[in-house]
């Protein structure tokens, strides 16, 4: 697990890429997502079914049905994944979980751990799925 995002959230992005790279309007079950992804299919599942409240995941219910990418690869960025799963209060909060951590009143990795958050929340808000779609097929297709 990541320091930054909870399973489910990690889970989530990695599904979505899944999708990402599939033809439009492709639709694929969580089991199988979660089988050709090597993920628990539970929280594939449920990953999904919030993303469908959003928007970005797109499904069709029935025997012939599954998820699929709702929005443009171009328009989804990886922000909006973390923040529908997780919220993005990790980028306001103390890591170390300290109350009042401040600019006035750091904690000990405040300064260190206030960089590397600004940095990873400007790469989230920045990179969208389209971007990543090479990236991501070498990825998948290497799982196995």
């Amino acid at each position: 697990m990541t320091v930054f995002f909870s399973k489910k959230c990690e889970l989530a992005l990695q599904a979505v890429l899944f999708l990402s790279i599939q033809p439009k309007g492709q639709l694929f079950g969580s089991g199988e997502i979660a089988q050709r992804m090597n993920l628990p299919k539970e929280f594939v599942s449920k990953s999904l079914q919030t993303l469908t409240k959003t928007g970005i995941i797109g499904s069709k219910k029935g025997k012939t049905g599954g998820f699929f990418l709702a929005k443009n690869p171009k328009a989804v960025r990886l922000i909006d994944i973390v923040q529908a799963i997780d919220g993005l209060d990790i980028f306001h909060e103390c890591v170390l979980g300290f109350y009042g951590c401040s600019d006035e009143n750091p904690c000990p990795v405040h300064n260190k751990w206030g960089s590397l958050r600004t940095d990873t929340q400007k790469m989230l808000t920045e990179q969208t799925l389209d971007e990543l779609r090479d990236f991501t097929k070498r990825k998948i297709d290497s799982i196995k």
